[in-house]
């Protein structure tokens, strides 16, 4: 009997089971069962090949049944015992999928759902100034969102409105801003206000601040636990495998002063390489190459097994800091976010401090990712490709690993006299109270040595005919203060140097001197920094973004703009909307057409 004969066979006697539901028979082909959730087809033991088919049918079921042959095997028996914690296993199946047809569910292949999760935000609406003139929020150096979302276009698709995030996109580039004079002052602030070139009559204010960056040899030592997820979800080759090259690249560049731990978990939590030198590279090598993906995944478990680790080793005069690498798929032991938040909160007091590496997708739990990270008063990357690792963990690693200042916030006040509306681009999950901004207790976020932050905001001016708000009928705005009047606004930043617990602030106001009349003639930094807002806007659907404004324009004003480029990532970047026109294009085919993919 052919191969294609035994599933044809035992496929049609596992549907006549299905329909009569009968008991257990035996008719010298093969052994069927059947209970009240499950039927089970097998070959006979001594055949050349076994078949295995499943099915689970649902009580209230009354169609006839559907199965699907799940896997080929030689023998059946009993299940494996669990490995040890990362040794590889057989990779877990999805569960059940509710779509089905007659009455049983069809449990699905790998990769066929997407459990991709994304906090659901509101962009940002328009305030009128006479009634909200100030705007708090804290700042945000995180990148993940630009390099997840550069995975999805690369594969040929648009990403969800919700993965995109405006200011990770703009704050992945280096924008070269003038530096601190000093340390003792941390921040230099750079203000440009230069026309929207999406609706006219508008402006777009460019907020930077650039932190001071520090010398290779007079960095604090490190005392870093690296966490693995060595779950079954992570074995295909853009999770585990890249994460541990990512890795590599990270321990080219420790010293003997730096001491490493690296805990691993999957079912359980486990300890893989206790405090170890820097300079022990071979060591730490070795460690991370033993590694393997299998089981289920005790993200909370691992955490604490991570801090522990990191506080045996804790040092006040170093960088005391968890590295959780993951696709935060956590599903067993403590998984809820709120209770995992919590846990990093109060950890994050003993001064050790998270950062999250977020890789692969299919089930990528950005969400869970994003909340970690700021609850430890870390940053959160995400890693597609080795030569993000490289960026990251190697090119990056001051901004990555030294803070030079924590819960940094910003408050902008505008001029009623000279400013009607404004918005903010981007920050939604960032967004502080008024009184948020000079409470020392409210936590904001961390910035590293010679990392800079790029907020944008779009204003209207007063007497524009762009103001999408009517004034008010019997409120008139309050005359700006005396001396004042050549202001548009005024920038606050407020931060903590690292162990203090009182703030420090830093003023400028935001004059006429700042604006430009020309985007054209603005610096190199405002007008890319515009390109990526452009493209951001468009991938999220902004309903604030002009009809007139295209894929083509974003292209046309990052070529413009990409100047020395070192490592490319500006072109890239062009390369990029590029592809987003192309997937925006094929996705409005679709939906004029119907059909496939609707």
């Amino acid at each position: 009997m052919t191969r294609f004969s035994r599933i044809h066979l035992a496929a049609v006697s596992a549907i006549a089971l299905a329909a009569c539901q009968s008991q257990s028979t035996d008719d010298g082909r093969g052994q069927i069962a059947s209970n009240e959730s499950n039927v089970v087809v097998t070959e006979p033991a001594g055949k050349d090949d076994g078949i295995v088919i499943t099915g689970q049918r649902r009580a209230e079921a009354t169609q006839d049944a559907a199965v699907a042959v799940t896997g080929i095997t030689g023998e059946v028996g009993p299940p494996a015992p669990p490995p040890p914690v990362g040794l590889a296993a057989p990779k877990m199946m999805a569960p059940p999928s509710p779509t089905v047809a007659g009455g049983y569910y069809i449990q699905p292949q790998p990769g066929d759902i997407d459990r991709e999760d994304y906090e659901n935000v509101k962009i940002n609406g328009v305030k009128v100034v006479a009634q909200e003139p100030v705007s708090t929020f804290s700042i945000d150096v995180d990148t993940a969102s630009y390099s997840n979302v550069r995975r999805m276009l690369n594969q040929g698709y648009l990403p969800p409105k919700d993965a995109v995030r405006i200011e990770e996109m703009i704050n992945y580039f280096d924008y070269e801003y003038a530096l601190p004079k000093s340390k003792e002052t941390p921040f230099e602030t750079t203000v440009k206000v230069v026309p929207s070139p999406w609706t006219e009559g508008r402006q777009l204010m460019h907020v930077a601040v650039q932190g001071y960056d520090i010398k290779a040899d007079s960095r604090p030592p490190l005392n870093l636990t690296l966490l693995i997820d060595v779950s079954g979800s992570m074995s295909s080759p853009d999770k585990l495998p890249l994460a541990i090259q990512s890795l590599k690249l990270l321990v080219n560049e420790l010293t003997e002063k730096d001491r490493v731990s690296i805990a691993v978990y999957a079912g359980a939590a486990g300890a893989v390489l206790e405090p170890t030198a820097g300079s022990d590279k071979a060591k730490i090598m070795l460690a991370l190459d033993r590694l393997s993906a299998g089981g289920s995944t005790a993200g909370g478990e691992g955490l604490r097994l991570a801090y522990n680790l990191a506080k045996q080793n804790f040092s006040k005069n170093s960088v005391n800091r968890v590295i959780l690498l993951s696709d935060g798929d956590f599903n067993v032991g403590i998984s809820n976010p709120e209770q995992l938040e919590d846990f990093v909160s109060r950890e994050r007091e003993s001064g050790v401090y998270l950062s999250i590496l977020g890789f692969g997708g299919g089930n990528y739990n950005d969400l869970l990712m994003q909340k970690l990270a700021q609850s430890g008063n870390g940053m959160a990357a995400y890693i597609d490709t080795l030569n993000e690792g490289r960026k990251v963990l190697n090119d990056d690693l001051s901004g990555s690993m030294f803070s030079i200042a924590n819960d940094v916030k910003i408050q902008v006040e505008f001029n009623p006299a000279k400013v009607a509306e404004y918005r903010l681009i981007g920050y939604e999950t960032r967004i502080l109270n008024t009184e948020d901004f000079n409470n020392d207790k409210v936590d904001a976020g961390e910035i590293g040595a010679g990392t800079s932050v790029t907020a944008i905001y779009e204003i209207t001016p007063v007497g524009s005919k762009a103001t999408l708000v009517d004034p008010s009928r019997y409120q008139t705005p309050k005359p700006p203060p005396q001396g004042a009047t050549d202001e548009l606004a005024f920038l606050k930043v407020r931060y903590k140097l690292p162990g203090q617990d009182t703030s420090k602030l830093i003023t400028r106001p935001v004059t006429n001197g700042d604006v430009l009349s020309d985007l054209a003639r603005a610096p190199e930094a405002t007008r890319f920094a515009t390109a990526v807002a452009g493209y951001g806007s468009l991938m999220r659907g902004d309903p604030f973004i002009g009809n007139g404004f295209s894929w083509d324009k974003v292209i046309e004003l990052g070529n413009g703009a990409k100047g020395a480029d070192q490592f490319g990532y500006r072109a890239e970047f062009v390369q990029l909307a590029r592809l987003a026109k192309t997937a925006a294009s094929q996705k409005a085919l679709q939906q004029q057409g119907g059909g496939v993919g609707q």
